[in-house]
């Protein structure tokens, strides 16, 4: 028989890492030396450090207030949402369109902006610029040499000829206007007369000897004509 062959010894090095054997007491191992402590937090180390200057019972204090505060301004959007609900049906009755609240939020807006100090300082500056200008040399020198153009303008024969001009055309037109309105009035009248009498002479010309003795014969010069057919 052959004998049996007894398979190598595995090496445990050679599969698993070398774990650090328990340290004896009182010396230190691998692990202490690769470890640091981790403290745990307390109550009082998870808030924030005071700031310098304030004791303990001065922060708590604080901390309580800060804690009212939020709370009434939590209250306060609160009752804020509600009176803009309420506003909002209060316009959808009276019928008020977001355009007019815009118009209104405009004008108020424009108000504010008139009666701020920005803008009251900066009209101000403007009327000053303004009179400085209208006081300035230049400007009175600029005035007084339009004011003598004008002058001069208006005294030059082509001006006056070109007004008299304006002014003869003008008296044509309107009595251009006057004569033609003239004519058809008077036009109207007399077709308004001859409607007139064309009306009244027609009963009086069907009832004349003349109209009846036409009749008489055009009724003749028919019946001649009948009779011959």
């Amino acid at each position: 028989m052959l004998a049996e062959e007894t398979p190598p010894e595995l090496s445990l090095p050679l599969f698993f890492p070398s774990l650090p054997s328990p340290s004896p007491p009182g010396c230190s191992g691998l692990l202490a030396d690769t470890m640091t402590d981790v403290p745990v937090d307390s109550g009082a180390s998870a808030r924030a450090a005071a700031p310098e200057g304030l004791s303990l019972a001065e922060e708590e204090e604080l901390r309580s207030e800060l804690a009212k505060v939020e709370e009434e301004i939590g209250t306060l959007r609160q009752v804020l949402a509600a009176k803009e609900r309420h506003c909002g049906e209060l316009k959808r009755k009276l019928g008020l369109t977001p355009l007019d609240g815009l118009k209104q939020n405009l004008s108020k807006s424009w108000h504010d902006v008139q009666v701020s100090n920005a803008y009251v300082k900066t009209s101000e500056k403007l009327g000053e610029w303004n009179d400085k200008v209208t006081q300035s040399d230049l400007y009175l020198s600029a005035s007084s040499t339009l004011e003598d153009w004008n002058e001069k303008l208006t005294q030059s024969e082509a001006y006056k000829k070109t007004q008299e001009t304006l002014s003869q055309a003008g008296q044509k037109t309107s009595a251009a206007l006057s004569n033609v309105g003239s004519v058809i009035s008077r036009k109207l009248g007399d077709m308004s007369s001859y409607s007139i009498r064309h009306s009244i002479s027609m009963p009086a010309m069907r009832n004349s000897a003349t109209f009846k003795s036409f009749e008489d014969r055009v009724g003749t010069i028919k019946a001649n004509g009948l009779s011959d057919m």
